[in-house]
């Protein structure tokens, strides 16, 4: 009887989750081109008669924190376009009150935590991929990629092109005006429907408007819910031209880690080749690139067993990186570009991505790297593909070759393969994906990995899972599964071990009600992470509790309880090797955390944290803490500390570690930027400068000074230190 109602409450839940209750805003909403009849002039000002000849979007809706009803705030955008560009007014009015938190270019702060205006644009108008263009009140500018992931849309901000702005501030409104010449956008001349969203970003009220309404679950730039932009004809614009960005780089280094190292100081040279295949495809070529002005990695605590990744910061791997990364799991990355160039440089890349149909975009890569005195030379092929089925869904497609050239006596190679299909309902409220990838190197060793996840959610709801099986001999050379990678303390030796990875998680909220509550919403989340021996048997699990608050003056506060279990299979040091290996043996453990992050459009902003509990055979007390402060828009301070106490018996390890952050941001203009991070890690020993003077003096070219220093901790002698002018210019051909 139990399991009779146990099966029909499960499927009462699947019918819910099938159930589809559509709402196509690209049929609802749609604006029609109408193309110019006078010269528009970028320059800030709706002059007499220059934009009022043109269909208005006078009605934007409530998107987030509340996505009912129609906006308190009126907007005025219009459209046009000519035979180059198209063009964008958008007026904003309001009660004169102003956020601007910086001028700081493609900052997520400076845009979405400022008064902004943002347009979500999909040329293909497929939903497999679109841009983002962005203004806030200061005209500060944001440019990105979509990044279309199951049931999510999200951006990167490594998309880079031309285009032109002007915003000016008034008494009651601001207004923006922007033009996006048609040689910056992949569309096909064919296509006379493009999908389309505009997003305002109403700091002062701590609200975000949208043209279509649509629920909150799903962010304001998601393709699923735009609107259309109808055409009678799209400009045919040659777009036969290529563009160059040639760089000189100026480098003076002193490294003191390399025994009896001379200064060096070098100008390198190389170029960016940017050429249209066709409308919608671009080949990218970077001839000895450089990656000098990348951001400065960020120091981390880490206190597991395993490797963490970092980012990927290099612009050559950014722009359309979805294609090649949308693959594996969280914690498995079938390909991470970091891995490339990371022990000799690279002396050339080459990639095309785009659209070959509306339905089919591909990616293809390749990337090789210089020989030294240890390493062979090494060239990378990555290749992918997306294909669009069954409205929304997808078939994608994975092939990477690591292999070793210049050196015929030697045959060494890793190749990765693989295929994943991902369900996407309709309504994009429900995904599941099914993958396989495997793997072969030169000695005829073959592993595999297998996985599932997906997702369903609703505006009160969210619910996913995650089920990874990997073997133990599967290799990614240039991926990253950490897990499989097992070092033993007692031996000194790394050992390959398989596992089964079980994630399933639950986010449900509840939405205040009252109009006078100070409440958004509160609401629990559950996620566990169960680790699996091949056999099934337990290897780690970790299991959380947590509950979250969010304020309507955007501060929020999060409660969390979480239980560990470890059946430690090898025996393990990550607090040094002073002390003795924790040996093999079942641990189990538990903590609590607690965190307040304060209102986010205060002149001074800060975060606290703190959690306490055991930690394997001992204790482990960890503090939290980040401070804001702004000067108007144009500087920014913020000092994070991060401290863990670690208390193990007898020998096996009492710890302090310290990991201060000092960020200084100066956007003199929104084309000239000064940014500094300091940083002092007491576990990698290490205490870093780093500096980066920018100037956007054309589009798309730049000047760059930068600065950094590396010092240990212990009597802070120098580790390295270089000084670094570059210096971009781009220009078509």
């Amino acid at each position: 009887m139990e399991r009779k109602c146990f099966l029909t409450i499960l499927l009462l839940g699947l019918c819910q989750v099938m159930q589809a209750y559509q709402l196509d805003t690209r049929e609802s909403y749609q604006y029609q081109m109408v193309k110019s009849t006078s010269k528009i002039m970028v320059d800030g000002t709706d002059s007499p008669g220059e934009w009022a000849s043109y269909p208005q979007i006078g009605t934007m809706y409530n998107h987030n924190p509340s996505d009912e009803g129609e906006a308190a705030y009126k907007s005025d955008i219009r459209l046009t376009y000519d035979d180059g560009h198209l063009y964008i007014l958008a007026k904003h009015f309001d009660d004169g009150n102003r956020i601007i938190q910086s001028l700081q270019r493609d900052s997520d702060e400076a845009h979405w935590g400022s008064e902004s205006f943002t347009i979500a644009l999909d040329p293909i108008n497929e939903k497999q991929s679109g841009i983002l263009i962005g203004v806030n009140a200061g005209g500060a500018r944001v440019d990105g990629s979509l990044l279309v992931e199951p049931g999510l849309t999200t951006y990167t901000d490594s998309w880079d092109t031309s285009w032109f702005s002007a915003t000016k501030q008034y008494e009651n409104y601001w207004l923006t005006e922007i033009a996006i010449p048609f040689t910056s956008i992949r569309y096909n001349e064919d296509n006379l429907e493009w999908g389309i969203n505009f997003i305002r970003g109403h700091k002062t009220e701590n609200y975000y408007y949208t043209w279509t309404p649509f629920p909150i679950n799903f962010n304001g730039i998601d393709v699923n819910y735009m609107g259309t932009l109808k055409w009678n004809e799209v400009p045919k614009v040659k777009n036969k031209m290529a563009f160059l960005k040639p760089y000189v780089t100026a480098n003076s280094l002193k490294d003191n880690q390399v025994v009896d190292a001379d200064d060096k100081n070098s100008l390198d040279l190389g170029v960016d080749i940017k050429l249209p295949i066709t409308k919608s495809l671009n080949a990218d070529v970077a001839v000895n690139p450089d990656f000098s002005n990348a951001d400065v990695d960020q120091e981390i605590t880490n206190i597991t067993r395993f490797d963490i990744s970092l980012p990927e910061q290099r612009e050559f791997f950014l722009e359309n990186a979805d294609i090649f990364t949308n693959f594996g799991s969280y914690s498995i990355f079938p390909f991470f570009s970091r891995r490339i160039g990371l022990e000799t440089p690279i002396l050339y890349g080459a990639r095309v991505t785009g659209n070959i149909s509306n339905d089919l975009r591909i990616g293809v890569m390749n990337v090789q790297t210089r020989k030294d005195a240890e390493v062979d030379a090494q060239n990378n092929t990555v290749a992918a593909f997306n294909y669009k089925v069954l409205n929304r869904s997808q078939i994608r497609g994975l092939f990477v070759n690591r292999q070793a050239t210049g050196n015929g006596s030697i045959e060494d190679y890793a190749r990765n393969f693989g295929g994943e299909f991902t369900y996407v309902s309709k309504k994009g409220n429900f995904n599941n994906t099914i993958k396989y990838h495997g793997s072969i190197n030169n000695l005829k060793e073959t592993g595999s990995y297998f996985g599932m996840n997906g997702g369903y959610a609703t505006r009160r709801l969210r619910a996913g899972w995650i089920l990874d099986i990997m073997d133990k001999d599967y290799q990614a050379d240039l991926g990253f599964t950490p897990r499989l990678f097992n070092y033993d303390a007692d031996t000194e030796a790394v050992v390959r071990k398989g596992f089964i990875f079980v994630n399933p998680y639950v986010l449900y909220k509840f939405f205040s009600k009252k109009e006078q509550s100070k409440i958004i919403f509160q609401g629990f989340r559950f996620f566990h992470n169960f680790f699996l021996n091949p056999d099934g048997s337990l290897n780690e699990r970790d299991n959380n509790l947590a509950y979250d608050i969010l304020f309507k003056n955007t501060s929020q506060i999060t409660i969390m309880g979480t239980s560990n279990e470890v059946n430690l299979s090898f025996a393990t040091n990550f607090l040094g090797e002073e002390f003795d290996n924790l040996p093999i043996g079942h641990y189990t453990f538990n903590s609590g955390r607690l965190q307040y992050i304060s209102d986010s459009r205060k002149k001074f902003t800060y975060d606290t944290s703190i959690s306490h509990g055991h930690f394997y055979n001992g204790s482990i007390t960890s503090v939290g803490a980040t401070g804001n402060f702004r000067f108007g828009h144009w500087g920014r301070f913020g000092l994070s500390y991060n401290y863990n106490d670690i208390r193990l018996p007898d020998n096996f390890g009492e710890l302090d570690l310290h990991l201060f952050r000092f960020r200084g941001a100066f956007s003199f203009t929104n084309k000239l930027f000064f940014n500094n991070t300091i940083q002092y890690n007491t576990q990698s020993e290490n205490f870093s400068v780093f500096s980066k003077l920018q100037w956007r003096y054309a589009p798309l070219s730049d000047i760059f000074l930068i600065y950094n220093q590396n010092n240990d901790t212990n009597g802070f002698g120098l580790k390295n230190r270089s000084i670094i002018l570059k210096l971009t210019y781009r220009f078509a051909v």
